[in-house]
């Protein structure tokens, strides 16, 4: 059974200026700058110094979503070390059997791709996501129904 469509969070509501905002709701402290984790290296380092400055410039990324920003990146890792292998390997390669079976790592990438689709659509990293966020600045983005 499908649960319908996710709810949008409190902060989304406020910026939209949603009569359904609560405006009594805990808001967590913005971060200005983080440097990525010492577990967060190679590819998924570069990830993490590419989004990170501008998920800070736009306000969207708090205390509590560090841990969203390390998976997306980790999965990016994953995923681009995964290609990398595929295209080194091939789609096939030599299985234990002596036979050819699909390339592991074709399963790694696509797993990775699944949890970058969703940790990035927590931070607003898509273009439907992204639809959701509005001008920091409270205007409606060139949303002429904005204000009514």
């Amino acid at each position: 059974m499908a649960r319908g469509r996710k709810p949008k969070p409190n902060e989304q509501k406020l910026l939209s200026g949603s009569k359904h905002a609560n405006n009594q709701a805990i808001e967590f402290e913005k971060i200005t700058n983080i440097d990525p984790p010492e577990w967060i290296t190679g590819l998924a380092e570069e990830m993490w110094l590419r989004v990170c400055p501008v998920l800070c410039e736009h306000k969207i990324l708090s205390g509590t979503d560090i841990h969203n920003l390390e998976v997306f990146c980790s999965a990016y890792g994953v995923f681009r070390e995964a290609d990398i292998e595929v295209a080194k390997e091939g789609l096939t390669v030599m299985g234990s059997q002596g036979g050819y079976v699909k390339n592991p790592a074709l399963t790694a990438k696509n797993e990775a791709a699944r949890q970058m689709a969703t940790f990035g659509a927590l931070l607003g990293l898509d273009p439907a996501s992204r639809g959701r966020f509005i001008n920091p600045d409270g205007s409606g983005g060139g949303n002429e129904f904005h204000g009514f």
